[in-house]
């Protein structure tokens, strides 16, 4: 009879346990079900309150990403736009303020993981795709060959670049392009734009490839300098500026909602207007 009885409890011992770790599985699950709820255009504004991200950007880049004359205050396109992208999804800036770095360093960080999103005119190319992630672009961009109007090189366009010396920022698409297609020409990487400007200026190289919209910025806002761009736009597949995050980011979903919103409601088209017109 005892041995009957503890075989009944053993029994329904085992019986209890089952349903409670049952139980528990289906409540876990249940919360998984309610917290992983797709991000979707009506829910994505403040989906990444409470998160904490490490934006970059690089500062040297106008009009994108720039600093006033004050030496100290980013401005331009994309800080806005971050500035905006950070207000509608309702995350925190890591550290309080934006990383700022040059394009070499900027896109290893990303790759690394060392910083989750970046906004700095970075261009979508097939290279930076292998190993970072872009939303769809926000803006259409080609490169531009800019010359020395003082200086007798005979450069009419990118087909005149074979045999010269030419500018390029280091870690841009424009010195990808370079690379690839101009195996002739002595390549001269800069770590700054502004380097590869002046080197121009001075005639220490031929030409210079850059983005299209920073090169009419410079003519535009540079009256004194004899510097301009000349040829038609290039390389436009590989050139669309996007926001990029690390490889495999769980918050991808989210800037591209947002810069869809942004599409639809006007966003863009004032920051275009405003910046680039």
């Amino acid at each position: 009879m005892k041995k009957q009885m503890k075989k009944f409890m053993l029994v329904g011992g085992i019986a209890i346990l089952s349903t409670l770790f049952l139980a528990g599985c289906q409540s876990n699950n249940a919360e998984e079900e309610t917290s992983s709820e797709a991000v979707t255009e009506e829910n994505v504004e403040g989906s990444l309150e409470g998160e904490s991200l490490r934006i970059g950007t690089s500062g040297v880049f106008a009009p994108f990403s720039y600093y006033e004359e004050d030496g100290q205050t980013l401005t331009g396109y994309d800080i806005e736009l971050l500035d905006k992208l950070q207000e509608f999804l309702g995350y925190e800036l890591a550290g309080g303020e934006y990383q700022v770095q040059d394009y070499a360093p900027l896109v290893t960080s990303l790759s690394e993981g060392k910083l989750d999103v970046a906004a700095a005119a970075l261009c979508a190319t097939s290279e930076r795709q292998e190993i970072m992630d872009f939303t769809e672009p926000y803006l259409n961009s080609g490169q531009r060959v800019m010359i020395n109007t003082e200086a007798d090189t005979g450069i009419t366009g990118i087909d005149d670049l074979g045999d010269k010396t030419v500018g390029v920022e280091k870690g841009t698409a424009s010195h990808a392009y370079a690379s690839k297609n101009l195996e002739g020409a002595k390549i001269e990487a800069y770590d700054k734009i502004t380097g590869a400007f002046e080197a121009l200026q001075q005639n220490k190289v031929d030409a210079v490839i850059q983005d299209a919209p920073n090169v009419a910025y410079y003519v535009k806002t540079q009256t004194d300098s004899t510097l301009e761009g000349i040829g038609e736009e290039f390389n436009q597949d590989e050139s669309p500026y996007a926001v990029a995050l690390t490889k495999d980011s769980p918050y991808k979903e989210n800037f591209e909602l947002a810069l869809k919103v942004f599409e639809e409601d006007g966003t863009l088209k004032e920051l275009n207007k405003k910046w680039t017109e």
